[in-house]
């Protein structure tokens, strides 16, 4: 199924929606991506008139680097919980969904099976439920090898009304062929340009190239080919990793920094300092194929000169060469950081157009609107669209 457009949004809902949503996290960006997604996209969705609610597993690691304070949070209710299995948390989350419209259950949730198997016990006659897999290759990846993850079971995405899914393509039809998804759209990751802008260079950030991600096996041997590599033959340039959980930064080149975490508060002035800013990509996610990250469109926002690696689709959200520059050896990596500085800025400004005319956070708060009114449309039990929406934007894939 080809993925909708980003760029024209559809009509405005025809009413104010009551959006529930449980999820890995939304108060710490600490060591995942979730928290920045749900932020924006929660943002979008307020702005937009809808009511919105997060359900959030307290955890140690988490509030000791937490991001955002949940009694501040004016775009949403955060509501945090110590124990899924006590039953007043239960009671509690069983009120709030009761007035609930939509009710979206994320991907990495903590006692996710469970939740899940709750929530099709809290079903009324309004609610419509959802899944949204921000990790879709992962998860596919553990249902085809296991049949189960500790957030879904398999035989799970059959009894949501819709699967939401962070990776678009041929991800979309297994989701539904093989794993019983009654309807599936993506919805891609975006940046809010609230956050993510040019800013000036800060001196703690500059760079030859950077990169920003939380250690992954599966993706350092990128980061070894078009970061580490270059830098040990580069010695006169700094180079600059920031993320958590890497076991051996000083194995690196002695050019190399290392930030073990990044507030989102820096991330602008982070990207908008690097001369190339490195997008590496998960190898479940490099063999899937249209599967952006959070990174991507943040650093695009920022008006970032991208330098990424290859993976299927990514075409079809920049324009390999003058949006964004794509390597996988490290003599490629080498070339493009010869080039000279007003390519480079050229190709960031390009970068940063299209992020803000496809890959906004307001953008997908518009697909999900109008992914919902195809829903509503064929089952006739949520009123949620107040005229056809655009062809473009049928969203749902109907078995």
């Amino acid at each position: 199924m080809p993925n909708p457009p980003a760029g024209s949004p559809p009509e405005q809902a025809a009413r104010p929606l009551n959006i529930v949503f449980f999820g890995l996290s939304i108060t710490s960006s600490w060591g995942n991506g979730h928290a920045t997604t749900y932020r924006g996209l929660l943002r979008a969705l307020a702005a937009r008139g809808h009511r919105c609610t997060f359900l959030e597993q307290e955890t140690a690691y988490y509030a000791a680097n937490r991001d955002l304070d949940p009694a501040q949070t004016d775009y949403a209710t955060v509501c945090l919980y110590q124990d899924w299995d006590d039953p007043q948390t239960r009671g509690a989350a069983a009120e709030v969904v009761s007035a609930a419209d939509v009710l979206i259950i994320g991907s990495y949730c903590f006692a996710g099976a469970a939740i899940i198997d709750w929530a099709f016990g809290q079903r009324h006659s309004g609610l419509c439920l959802l899944y949204y897999d921000i990790d879709t290759p992962v998860t596919l990846d553990a249902l085809r090898r296991d049949g189960a993850t500790p957030y879904l079971a398999g035989d799970q995405l059959a009894g949501f009304d819709g699967v939401l899914s962070f990776t678009g393509g041929a991800a979309l039809t297994e989701l539904r062929a093989r794993w019983g998804a009654r309807q599936v759209a993506a919805l891609y990751c975006g940046f809010d340009p609230a956050v993510h802008h040019p800013a000036p260079p800060d001196p703690r950030f500059t760079c030859a190239l950077g990169y920003m991600g939380t250690y992954s096996a599966d993706r350092q041997a990128t980061v070894d080919a078009l970061l580490l590599a270059p830098a040990a033959a580069q010695p006169d340039q700094r180079f600059l990793i920031a993320g958590p959980q890497y076991p051996d930064p000083a194995a690196w080149p002695t050019n190399v920094g290392h930030i073990p975490h990044l507030y989102p508060h820096d991330h602008a002035a982070f990207y908008s300092s690097n001369g190339l800013t490195l997008n590496a990509t998960r190898g479940p996610m490099v063999r899937t194929g249209y599967c952006p990250s959070v990174r991507l469109f943040e650093a695009a926002g920022c008006g970032a000169c991208i330098l990424s690696d290859r993976w299927p689709g990514l075409d079809e959200l920049f324009t390999p060469g003058s949006e964004i520059w794509l390597a996988a050896t490290t003599a490629e990596a080498l070339a493009y950081l010869a080039r000279p500085a007003a390519e480079r800025a050229a190709v960031g400004a390009a970068a940063r157009a299209r992020a803000l005319r496809d890959h906004t956070y307001a953008a997908r708060a518009a697909q999900l609107e109008a992914y919902l009114g195809g829903w509503a449309r064929k089952t006739g039990r949520l009123e949620l669209a107040a005229t056809a929406l655009p062809p473009a934007y049928a969203g749902w894939s109907y078995p």
